[in-house]
């Protein structure tokens, strides 16, 4: 009588409850919160979610009264519905295009009166691929009909880890960065605080980490190939 072998479970790393880490790669001790007087929902499509450098749900945990909500097509949902329909709210989207007005350019006083000063300013911001953030904004007909904002990138993605489509296109994280450092002030966020950096920060430690165990990854097995045979 022939049995069969169990198979062995799949080994599984524990995950940190709050990043969706690894706990080897847990961030959440780099996390400075703060407050940048502007609200910013990130939609976070599905398949950003499962990937272990996305920055959407690394954003929401460095910004105060920020909303984290999953979803490809958010014209039936409720949660955004509810944040598009409060009168007390203006909502923007952070998206680069045609339709977009460039933030670059404008003063402070310009930035300030693309806003109504009696309203909560909303932003919403699309974490995904530059093609299923398209597809997000496309299907999302809720979302077509708000002001976009963009802006010029002043230097490279610093996202070493992750091939953008150009030198010049921003993660999630560093996108809602310079967009603070250009609307903040027109919200009375203080620049001079430098609390936007504490997104830089977490975002250049995760980077740092990632870039050391692919070099480990690399120097294993270099090693590995050259070691001679018993």
């Amino acid at each position: 009588m022939e049995f069969l072998h169990e198979r062995p479970e799949p080994r599984r790393r524990d995950l940190c409850f709050t990043c969706l880490q690894p706990k080897s790669t847990c961030y959440c001790k780099h996390v400075k919160q703060f407050d940048p007087k502007i609200h910013f929902v990130i939609l976070i499509h599905p398949i950003e979610v499962r990937r272990r450098i996305a920055t959407g749900r690394m954003s929401h945990l460095c910004l105060k009264n920020s909303r984290l909500i999953q979803g490809h097509d958010f014209s039936r949902n409720e949660s955004v519905n509810q944040i598009l329909n409060d009168p007390k709210n203006h909502c923007v989207i952070l998206y680069p295009g045609r339709a977009s007005t460039n933030l670059t350019p404008l003063n402070v006083s310009e930035r300030a009166e693309l806003f109504p000063a009696d309203k909560e300013l909303v932003i919403f911001v699309l974490d995904g691929t530059w093609s299923t953030a398209s597809k997000m904004l496309r299907h999302s007909q809720n979302l077509l009909t708000l002001p976009q904002i963009g802006f010029i990138p002043q230097k490279p993605s610093n996202f070493r880890v992750r091939q953008q489509p150009k030198p010049n296109f921003y993660s999630t994280i560093e996108a809602i960065h310079h967009t603070l450092e250009l609307v903040g002030p027109a919200r009375g966020f203080n620049l001079e605080t430098r609390e936007q950096d504490h997104l830089l920060f977490v975002f250049d430690k995760m980077v740092e980490q990632q870039l050391f165990f692919i070099a480990e990854s690399h120097r294993r097995n270099t090693h590995s190939r050259h070691r001679r045979k018993a």
